[in-house]
């Protein structure tokens, strides 16, 4: 399919897709039910930040998300996704061990490392082999997660469950204030969209609008887990927030509309967190915020539709006033996780942030040495999706890097919204469009949603060869696995 094709298959259709990628609602939820549903649990913590080792073992297992239907999934330690490792600034050196059919990989998604390390597709391991990286962690506290990025198989293996949250700490949480109790006042929550059927059947069997716009889902998994509540205790908590689907872009706010304080992005703390009402995650991207539950009023965690799905997505952003008359008609919002409180549990945090202690990553406008450009886009002529008209090739190196250096990479989609991950480096969002950046995006980042043009300030101190070079590339799993991925050596 070309680009003429695709749109003037897509003008046809789009009027009719509204009941195609409508959301179904979880279980019609309803405040009345919610002492029937089964508590939300965390990933179990692995603590790595004394022994300085983990080991994660991919492998098959068998997951029932609703009803009885038993799901053959993929997971590390476990039947679905992984354990959160927690680790410090110093030696890290996990055993990655795997025992599925197929190559894997793990990639340490934020994690600022040397290429050999990074876990992209050059560093497959194959069926009973281990992988035992030395590495060095020296970067600030900050939520990051792990996932298997084998090219053409990415979206397949996460869809199955390989990935898992890393948390980097320093153990000043309490000096900060914040909430640090791990699975009491301090929860983390991987959200992932699941195409499921009634009787909890869940597959991933792309089509062409799968491939278009990306694989979503018409029910919510929050940790593997379908149809929970997340209890609080009746004070200040801290979400962590993963967004781990594949595709499904979130503009995430709570129905009684109460404020809530984003501490901190996908690289670290906010120097001035900052209160708002919504944030938009997109697929790749990481917020921490906290919520006040001291009222003790249960509460509903909600997301806005998603701007690449339905009418209008189809076309990007050539046909965003059509989105926005349908969704005026249409109620798409989604579900995503209800919160109660326990007012057994001591409150232990009563006040939101005041200051925090941002990143020093020590990025300059006045240092860059090299400005380049990205265009993501479907691929002229050809079937797949492109960065600057070239599918990815995993023997072609894309851009060469001088380590050390600092760059301005403009970004541009002219179709859909792509969220753009770059691996090996952080930056800071300079202007969206003709704009600045809006809020949420003020922090340090590695992920960033592109809806038209951004410009991004990135400093590069991580070396990766032509053996193991890093990626940049959109994280809606379908595009990068049909060709939307460059990569880049730094040296």
């Amino acid at each position: 399919m070309n680009r003429r094709q695709f749109l003037g298959g897509t003008a046809a259709i789009g009027a009719g897709l509204a009941g195609l990628y409508a959301w179904n609602r979880v279980d019609n939820f309803a405040y009345a039910n919610i002492g029937k549903m089964p508590r939300l649990t965390m990933p179990k913590l692995l603590d790595a930040t004394e022994s300085r080792t983990a080991k994660l073992v991919a492998q098959k297992g068998s997951s029932v998300f609703k009803e009885q239907a038993a799901n053959a999934t993929f997971g590390f330690n476990q039947p679905y996704l992984g354990p959160t490792l927690r680790v410090s600034k110093g030696d890290f050196n996990p055993i990655i061990e795997n025992q599925i059919p197929t190559p894997i990989s793990v990639h340490w998604h934020g994690l600022l490392i040397p290429g050999a390390h990074d876990g992209g597709p050059h560093l497959p391991i194959a069926k009973g082999e281990e992988w035992a990286p030395k590495m060095q962690v020296d970067q600030p506290p900050a939520t990051l997660w792990y996932h298997t990025h084998i090219h053409e198989r990415t979206g397949h293996d996460v869809h199955k469950g390989l990935a898992g949250i890393l948390q980097i700490s320093d153990g000043r949480d309490d000096e900060r204030g914040l909430p640090s109790d791990y699975g009491v006042d301090d929860l983390t929550l991987v959200l992932q969209d699941r195409r499921m059927d009634d009787q909890g059947f869940v597959s991933y069997q792309p089509a062409m609008p799968d491939y278009m716009h990306g694989f979503t889902g018409n029910a919510m998994l929050v940790n593997g887990q379908y149809g929970s509540v997340a209890v609080a205790p009746k004070s200040i908590v801290r979400l962590r927030l993963i967004n781990g689907s594949n595709a499904r872009i979130y503009a995430l706010h709570f129905e009684d509309e109460r404020a809530f304080q984003l501490i901190a992005t996908d690289s670290g703390y906010l120097e001035n967190p900052l209160m708002m009402t919504k944030l938009p995650l997109s697929p790749g991207e990481r917020a921490e915020i906290l919520v006040d539950f001291s009222s003790g009023k249960p509460a509903l965690l909600k997301s806005d539709a998603d701007p690449n799905q339905g009418p209008g997505g189809m076309m990007g952003n050539m046909m965003g006033r059509m989105r926005g008359m349908v969704d005026a008609v249409f109620d798409r919002s989604i579900d995503i996780l209800p919160f109660v409180v326990d007012e057994r549990v001591r409150p232990r945090i009563t006040k939101f942030a005041d200051k925090l202690d941002a990143p020093a990553f020590n990025l300059r406008r006045g240092d860059v040495v090299k400005t380049r450009t990205f265009i993501m886009d479907l691929m002229g002529g050809t079937e797949g999706f492109s960065i600057n008209n070239q599918r990815f090739d995993m023997g072609r190196i894309d851009v060469d890097v001088a380590l050390g250096s600092t760059e301005i990479w403009r970004v541009g989609s002219h179709m859909l919204a792509h969220p753009f991950h770059v691996h090996g480096a952080v930056f800071q969002v300079l202007s969206e469009g003709q704009s600045l950046p809006r809020p949420h995006n003020l922090g340090f980042k590695d992920t960033v949603l592109v809806g038209d043009e951004v410009e991004l300030l990135i400093r590069f101190d991580h070396p990766a060869s032509k053996e193991h070079p890093f990626m940049y590339h959109c994280h809606i799993l379908e595009h990068e696995d049909a060709g939307m991925m460059g990569q880049f050596t730094v040296s």
